[in-house]
């Protein structure tokens, strides 16, 4: 073969080449006679084959059916290659756009923006549709450099599986514009696995995600990890980290050594046992989001200061953990001033409703007069009914009709002295048909004569027990708290921090608070 001949035939191959590429980049609205063309196997040439190997996906994706019909989909310029001067005109033109639309663009300008006014028009357009509005763009205009098909789409799909509903979109990304330049796969799902590792229900992904988005933000082995080991450390069942992040998702944006540490360390300096601690974040796991400095100490001398003694703290608190975060000067103040006017209880009386059920801070005091008014309209006297309050705060959170039958029931049947009840007003909070009845028929048939607080302020195995002896025992106090993280209750060995918690840790919780 001559010289000439093998340069004749690579001429030929190159303007072939050239032509099938003219026909990709001059005339994007015929790619699909040519994909028609290069599938006839009798006119495929290696050369064109490899050309359109390259440009498929994008003819593909162009052209395929969204899985969002209600979405509106911008228009897309393909093969546009712009040189350096037409960048620069076409960003003036963008930004000329984008002010008449009234959104800033100043920090776009180290943003690498679309090639032609419409696309970014469709951008603009297909946030608008999702419920954003100029304001909510310029409070983050960074989200205008996300591309609708390659990075809004994808994000709010993979929102609306895990549980965002898709009116409720819109205000996620007004609340965490952020996650439109995430990637799915490699930032989205470790959070969400992670998650579920935790024992977060699916059901309850989307709530957590709607009450704290940014979570979405955080490496799962960055400071969500350490917050989760710390409050296991201190004694939180794993099983209820799942539980306490759906009620408060927040904790896992908590550092340890500078917000979850330091108030579990006041606490427990309080004479809180750490075991205590750790069943009230169980059950109230928004304590962690209370202000040290600001709310809890300022909390804490205020309770002092009206008159609660430093032993007494730690049962408040655990009795009521809520009351380390109210606005409790004010809520302290108001009560003390109305038990003090009504129902003739001094400061000191009242420090010991406090102690006794520190729930009272947040009553309503309507809801407070309707047991009182009952009492005193039953004939007891003023001064009395302020005894009865201060030794069972409980009463004036009573049901009126309950404590009508119950007090029937003790006129009628037992035909008992007023003066019983008021030395032992707890006679009120136990269940007429479940425990007052059948023990008073046990100890009629059995010719017993005891107090109120004999044969009610007992388990139903202790009453037993009590029945069959030969003697009337002693009354026993209830529960007790000591400075320095002990527990004494009675009849028990003292239960420290140390100890095994499999048994002792459900009998602590049991008898002693009501979280």
């Amino acid at each position: 073969m001559s010289l000439s001949l093998l340069r004749r035939r690579q001429a030929l191959i190159f303007y072939s080449n050239l032509d099938a590429l003219q026909i990709f980049y001059t005339k994007p609205n015929s790619v699909s006679s040519v994909f028609k063309t290069v599938q006839n196997p009798c006119s495929r040439s290696p050369q064109l084959d490899n050309s359109f190997r390259v440009l498929q996906p994008c003819a593909l994706f162009s052209t395929q059916s969204s899985k969002y019909p209600e979405y509106e989909m911008p228009s897309v310029t393909w093969g546009v290659v712009q040189g350096k001067r037409e960048k620069l005109v076409n960003r003036v033109i963008i930004c000329d756009y984008l002010k008449s639309l009234g959104i800033i663009p100043d920090e776009l300008e180290d943003l690498e923006l679309p090639s032609t006014v419409e696309v970014m028009r469709g951008r603009v357009e297909f946030l608008q549709k999702l419920g954003l509005t100029i304001d909510d763009i310029n409070e983050y205009p960074l989200m205008l450099g996300c591309s609708v098909r390659k990075n809004i789409i994808p994000v709010l799909g993979y929102l609306e599986k895990i549980g965002i509903s898709r009116p409720k979109l819109g205000e996620f990304i007004k609340s965490y514009p952020q996650v439109l330049h995430a990637s799915v796969v490699v930032e989205l799902m470790p959070v969400i696995k992670f998650l579920r590792g935790l024992d977060v229900e699916k059901q309850d992904m989307g709530y957590v995600l709607q009450k704290y988005p940014q979570l979405l933000g955080f490496k799962p082995e960055g400071t969500i990890s350490t917050s989760v080991g710390y409050l296991v450390s201190i004694g939180v069942n794993p099983r209820d980290i799942g539980p306490m992040v759906t009620q408060f998702p927040f904790l896992l944006g908590m550092r340890v050594g500078t917000m979850i540490k330091p108030l579990i360390d006041y606490l427990l300096s309080l004479g809180l046992p750490k075991l205590i601690v750790a069943r009230m974040l169980e059950k109230r796991p928004y304590i962690l989001g209370y202000d040290l400095e600001e709310t809890v100490k300022p909390n804490v001398d205020c309770l002092t200061s009206f008159g609660i003694t430093k032993k007494s703290l730690p049962s408040v608190i655990a009795q009521y953990p809520q009351i380390i975060g109210l606005p409790l000067k004010a809520k302290l103040s108001s009560q003390q001033y109305f038990f003090n006017l009504k129902l003739k209880i001094d400061p000191e009386g009242f420090a010991q409703v406090i102690e006794h059920m520190p729930q009272i801070v947040s009553l309503n005091q309507h809801v407070i007069m309707k047991p009182i008014s009952f009492l005193l309209a039953r004939g007891i006297p003023s001064e009395d009914v302020a005894k009865m309050v201060v030794k069972c705060p409980q009463l004036v959170a009573l049901p009126v009709l309950l404590m009508k039958n119950s007090y029937y029931f003790y006129k009628t049947e037992m035909g008992r002295p007023l003066k019983e009840l008021v030395d032992f007003p707890e006679y009120f909070t136990y269940s007429l048909e479940s425990r007052i009845k059948p023990r008073y028929q046990r100890l009629q048939s059995k010719g017993i004569r005891c107090s109120l607080n004999w044969f009610l302020n007992c388990s139903d195995q202790r009453f037993e027990e009590r029945l069959e002896g030969d003697c009337i025992e002693p009354e026993r106090v209830g529960p007790s708290f000591f400075l320095g993280g002990k527990l004494e209750l009675p009849g028990f060995e003292v239960i420290s921090d140390e100890e095994d918690e499999s048994d002792g840790e459900e009998v602590l919780y049991r008898r002693t608070v009501s979280l």
